[in-house]
């Protein structure tokens, strides 16, 4: 994750959202300039709603994130508009439908924070290595794509009409399709798809330019490559994401959680990664956790003590497998006049299926 929203204080996110460095969760270069026009007139559209609600009809709400959608390697235009419109101000939001702009929201999630402890870390990680580093996993062959199926939900400020409140997008499948060296995919995601048919991630960009797969934006073959051994892994962790994040540690710590999350590491590096994670100062167990979709496990959290919120990696107790992870606040904080309460959740998932798959589109079980 980088200097983004989520490892920023409430008073520093609209401050330094023009600042933010290009990351692995945007678009490549490129793309971003073509998607940012496009944003942009949106944007200014939408104010000119607010602003002459009578010659439009009613005023369209507006949403305003704490946080930039925490899963994604790369995302699509519509996701550049979500970053976007924190340097705006605003972003579009108005009822039902498969347009980002359009997606139903619902009351902010919320959760119990659950007991923590710091006892039993180094044996619960090692248990959770064990079981990342069983068994072997096929190698994702030339026109293969590594398939990833999760649910997720969010929350955001939601401003209509002046007034802004906690809200949040229903929760929701994802679908993401990526080739072995991360120049192919595809997107779906109603949360930030334009179209239900989802939007392709394959590169090259407007620009041709084709960006080289990094620490935030792994492809398969990008993570094949990594060390192994859990110290030089951490290390080259720590090295590439310097100056990233409110903290060089909770930084190594997103990072590592992004990589297991919605990626297919090969299993010698799943396993490293767990175990460079045991080797992060203040990380910490949450007893009782959940994931998108209810189940229950216990967690690998850390907090970022700036933005007051605790990242969580959820385990099935009995098996040690990798549910979930989500973002709960833990200090209370206000953006744009919005108190967002202890017990918070600002992002929320669950990895339902990972498969390596013949095609775009394609899932599981299913022909080419």
């Amino acid at each position: 994750m980088k200097a983004n929203q989520s490892r920023q204080s409430p008073a520093e996110w609209e401050e330094s959202a023009s600042l933010l460095p290009q990351t692995g969760r945007d678009l490549p270069t490129g793309r971003h300039q073509f998607h940012r026009e496009r944003l942009m007139a949106h944007i200014q559209q939408d104010m000119q709603r607010e602003e002459n609600p009578a010659s439009t009809g009613a005023a369209r709400p507006r949403t305003r994130g704490f946080r930039l959608p925490r899963p994604a390697i790369l995302l699509p235009a519509s996701a550049l508009a979500v970053a976007g419109a924190v340097v705006a101000g605003t972003a579009l939001n108005s009822g039902t439908g498969a347009n980002p702009a359009e997606f139903a929201t619902g009351p902010a999630l919320t959760t119990q924070l659950g007991s923590t402890t710091t006892k039993g870390v180094p044996q619960l990680l090692d248990q959770v290595s064990l079981v990342a580093g069983e068994g072997s996993r096929p190698e994702v062959k030339p026109g293969q794509y590594i398939y990833i199926e999760s649910k997720s939900a969010q929350t955001f400020v939601k401003t209509v009409h002046g007034k802004s409140s906690l809200a949040s997008h229903p929760l929701h499948r994802r679908q993401v399709w990526m080739s072995a060296d991360g120049t192919k995919g595809w997107l779906i995601d109603p949360a930030v798809n334009d179209s239900p048919e989802g939007e392709t991630l394959s590169l090259p960009d407007e620009k041709g330019n084709t960006p080289k797969a990094h620490m935030g934006a792994p492809s398969y073959d990008f993570l094949a490559a990594l060390p192994t051994d859990p110290d030089q892994l951490l290390e080259l962790i720590y090295k590439k994401t310097k100056g990233q994040g409110n903290t060089p540690d909770q930084q190594a710590f997103t990072t590592i959680g992004d990589l297991v999350s919605e990626s297919l590491p090969p299993a010698e590096l799943n396993s490293a990664l767990f175990k460079a994670a045991a080797k992060i100062p203040g990380v910490f167990v949450v007893n009782d956790a959940q994931d998108a979709v209810g189940r229950t496990g216990v967690a690998v959290a850390r907090l970022d003590e700036t933005s007051g919120a605790r990242e969580e990696w959820i385990f099935d107790k009995k098996t040690h497998v990798f549910l979930g992870a989500r973002i709960v606040q833990v200090k209370q904080v206000s953006e744009y006049g919005v108190v967002m309460k202890p017990g918070t959740v600002q992002y929320t998932d669950a990895i339902i299926n990972r498969a390596i798959v013949d095609g775009i589109k394609q899932t599981p079980g299913q022909g080419a």
